[in-house]
C-alpha cells in the first residue's frame, strides 16, 4: 500500500482551505454567504501597477524563465522601499531576496535552517503556518504565550526561564496577527537582544506594517539585528497584490544564500510582468497609503459596530487587516461560527485556530466592502 509520508500525520489541511470548501458549497446551493474570514484584499492594485504588468507582456524576454533572485530592478526597488518607508540606513549590510509570497518564505527558511528535532519558538496565538511548517520539517514547536493582560507581548522573564538548549529559531511578527497588537521598536529590540544572547535565528514576519498603522518598523531598525534576523515582507496587503504572489526575505547575505539554495530548487523564477508591477508598487508614495488608510478606517468603524451588536469586546488601538474580538464569557466560538454561517450566511474566523490563547475570540477581516458589512449588521439585527 502506498501511503503519504509520516510527516503528514501531524499536519492538517490548512483551516481556510477546508472551511472555504464548506462556504463554496453553500454558495453553490444559492445561499448569499458573506466571507469575513480571510485577509485577501478585495481592493485593486494601483492602476500604474496593472499597466506595468500589461506593458511587460511585450518585452522580448517576458515569457522566458527568470532569475531565481529576481531582476536587479526589483531587488533595488525593495531596498529603496525599506530606506524610504522603514528608514533603513543605506549602509545596513542586508540583501533582498524576492519570494513568491512571504508565506512560501516561511517554509524556505525552515527548510534552510532546521533539522529534525530542532526546536522552534512560536507565538500563541499566532499564524498557523508557523506550526504547520515546523511539523513538515520534523522540528518541534515550543510555544510562548501572548496574553491580553500584557497587550499581547511576551513575558521575557518567562522566556528566559525556558530550556533553550534545543531551540534554534523564533518566529515573531508585529503588527501581530491575529490580535492586531502594534508592537514597538523597543519590543523588537528586546527580541533582538534575546536572540543574540542565546544565538537564535529570529524570523520577523512583517506583512501588516502599512495597514491602519502610522508607524511602520522593521527588525533592522534595531541594533544588532543583522547578526541574528531575517525579515519577511509582502506586497499582498500593502499593495493589494495577494494573488500576484510577491514577497521578500531581508537579511545578511549568508542567511539569504541558504534560503536561495532551497528556493532555487522549488521554483523557476517569478514571471517578469509581476516583477515589473512590483517595482512600480514599491515606489508608490504617501497618497497611496493615505487612501488605503481611509478605506480601512471606515470599514473598521463598521466592524466595531458589528462586534458591539454581537456583545464582543475589542481593542480600538489594534492595527492591521483584522479586528480581534472577545466573545461574551462562556461562548463557544466554533459553535457560534457554524451557527452564523448556516443561519445568517456569514463566515467569521474562530480565534482557536490561532492557538489555545485564541479560545473565546473571533477575528473579523476588513477585506469586505462597507455595503456588505452593513448587510451583515442588518442580518444579525433582524
Amino acid at each position: 500500500m502506498i501511503t503519504p509520508a509520516h510527516r503528514l500525520q501531524s499536519v492538517q489541511e490548512y483551516y481556510f482551505s477546508r472551511k472555504l470548501k464548506e462556504v463554496q458549497a453553500l454558495v453553490a446551493q444559492g445561499h448569499p454567504v458573506i466571507n469575513m474570514g480571510i485577509g485577501s484584499p478585495d481592493l485593486p492594485p494601483h492602476p500604474s501597477v496593472q499597466q506595468a504588468l500589461v506593458e511587460a507582456l511585450a518585452l522580448p524576454k517576458a515569457h522566458e524563465y527568470q532569475s531565481y533572485q529576481g531582476i536587479p530592478e526589483l531587488r533595488a526597488g525593495m531596498r529603496r522601499f525599506y530606506e524610504t518607508q522603514f528608514n533603513l540606513a543605506p549602509d545596513v549590510p542586508v540583501d533582498f531576496l524576492p519570494l513568491m509570497g512571504s508565506k512560501e518564505g516561511i517554509l524556505h527558511i525552515a527548510m534552510a535552517f532546521l533539522n529534525p528535532g530542532d526546536q522552534v519558538m512560536l507565538p500563541n496565538p499566532g499564524y498557523p503556518t508557523y506550526a504547520s511548517v515546523t511539523e513538515l520539517v520534523e522540528a518541534e514547536a515550543v510555544y510562548y504565550d501572548l496574553q491580553p493582560e500584557q497587550d499581547w507581548v511576551p513575558d521575557f522573564a518567562a522566556l528566559e526561564a525556558l530550556d533553550l538548549s534545543k531551540v534554534k529559531m523564533i518566529f515573531i511578527g508585529y503588527p501581530h496577527m491575529p490580535t492586531g497588537a502594534p508592537g514597538s521598536l523597543q519590543l523588537l529590540q528586546q527580541w533582538v537582544d534575546f536572540a543574540r544572547k542565546h544565538q537564535l535565528l529570529l524570523v520577523n514576519d512583517n506583512p501588516y506594517s502599512f495597514v491602519l498603522h502610522h508607524n511602520p518598523i522593521s527588525i533592522f531598525n534595531c541594533q544588532g539585528a543583522v547578526e541574528v534576523a531575517i525579515e519577511l515582507n509582502s506586497l499582498s496587503k500593502t499593495f493589494n497584490m495577494a494573488g500576484w504572489r510577491v514577497g521578500m526575505a531581508v537579511g545578511k547575505p549568508e542567511f539569504l544564500d541558504a534560503v536561495l539554495k532551497v528556493k532555487s530548487n522549488m521554483d523557476s523564477g517569478m514571471f517578469l510582468g509581476i516583477q515589473k508591477g512590483a517595482v512600480v508598487a514599491l515606489a508608490l508614495g504617501a497618497d497611496w497609503f493615505d487612501q488605503q488608510y481611509k478605506v480601512y478606517s471606515k470599514r473598521r468603524e463598521l466592524i466595531w459596530q458589528l462586534a458591539d451588536l454581537l456583545g464582543c469586546t475589542y481593542d480600538r488601538k489594534g492595527v492591521g487587516l483584522f479586528v480581534w474580538a472577545k466573545l461574551p464569557e462562556g461562548s463557544d466560538a466554533e459553535s457560534l461560527i457554524d451557527d452564523w454561517l448556516y443561519h445568517y450566511h456569514v463566515f467569521i474566523t474562530p480565534g482557536i485556530i490561532f492557538g489555545s490563547n485564541g479560545k473565546g475570540y473571533i477575528r473579523f477581516s476588513l477585506c469586505v466592502t462597507e455595503e456588505k458589512i452593513k448587510e451583515v449588521i442588518q442580518r444579525f439585527a433582524t
